[in-house]
C-alpha cells in the first residue's frame, strides 16, 4: 500500500487524478480519510492496461478529467 503521492507518481498523474480515479470507482482506496492508500499492485496493472491501449492506437485519456 502506498500513498496518493506515490500513487501519482506511479501511474504519471496528479494527485487530484488519483483521488478522481479513487471517487469513480476505477481504483481502491483504502485508509481513513486523512491517510488514503492505494495498492501498488493494481496501479501497476491499470498502468499496463493504459500502455497496452496506447501501443494500440486508441487514445484513452490518460489523465481522464484531472484538473
Amino acid at each position: 500500500m502506498i500513498p496518493t503521492e506515490l500513487a501519482a507518481l506511479a501511474m504519471g498523474v496528479t494527485e487530484a487524478t488519483v483521488r478522481k480515479w479513487a471517487s469513480r470507482g476505477r481504483i481502491t482506496r483504502y485508509g481513513d480519510r486523512q491517510h488514503a492508500k492505494y495498492d501498488l499492485d493494481e496501479l501497476l496493472s491499470l498502468r499496463r492496461k493504459k500502455d497496452r491501449r496506447a501501443e494500440g492506437g486508441t487514445a484513452g485519456g490518460d489523465q481522464e478529467g484531472a484538473e
